[in-house]
């Protein structure tokens, strides 16, 4: 995996007409590095389709969510899955250091913040976890991507609260223009971070 931002892929919450290959080559263009395919209602070769189609997106990481699609760099696990992945999903400081121990490469942790894409999923994490997320991370490879209500204003106070970057789906996916979000998105982590208490 490279770089702090991570794109998770729903393509049901995309605008009428915009396409999902379409969206994520736009995406890379504008500076997208990961990218999580989710779409788990395909079956398997559908996936391993649009993985094919998206892994020619030149300087891309493309990786299947929960289940290892053919073609895709790796997989991204969800919280209580057994296995090792590149990624995985974590909601407490407990499946952060489990993921940890297994050399994960990353970890999303959730919920940041209120999330139109699971209404009522929370409540949200306190800003404390994710400093002590990225203590226990210290001395690792593992990244502390924080995830949930995540837009290119919350990045910023996401990596104040300790997150090495972000995971994003609903405000790229739901955007007029997506492109334009990723290139946010990526201005706000590059913003010079001022911590309230996490390590560095």
């Amino acid at each position: 995996m490279s770089g702090d931002l991570v794109l998770l892929t729903d393509r049901a919450q995309l605008r009428l007409g915009r396409g999902l290959v379409r969206t994520v080559r736009e995406c890379a263009a504008a500076g997208l590095r990961t990218v999580v395919v989710r779409e788990h209602d395909l079956a398997l070769a559908e996936r391993a389709a649009l993985v094919a189609r998206l892994r020619d997106v030149a300087g891309l990481t493309v990786l299947a969510s929960r289940t290892l699609v053919p073609g895709a760099h790796g997989v991204h696990l969800a919280a209580g899955q057994p296995g090792t992945g590149v990624g995985r999903s974590c909601h407490d400081l407990a499946e952060v250091a489990t993921a940890v121990e297994a050399g994960a490469s990353y970890v999303t942790l959730s919920p940041f913040a209120a999330t139109a894409s699971k209404p009522g999923y929370g409540p949200a994490l306190p800003p404390a976890t994710y400093a002590a997320a990225r203590r226990l991370t210290a001395g690792s490879a593992t990244r502390v991507l924080a995830l949930g209500g995540i837009d290119a204003r919350t990045a910023a106070a996401a990596t104040a609260a300790g997150a090495h970057g972000v995971a994003v789906m609903g405000a790229v996916m739901r955007s007029a223009d997506p492109a334009a979000e990723v290139a946010a998105l990526l201005a706000a982590l590059a913003r010079p971070r001022e911590p309230r208490g996490a390590a560095a």
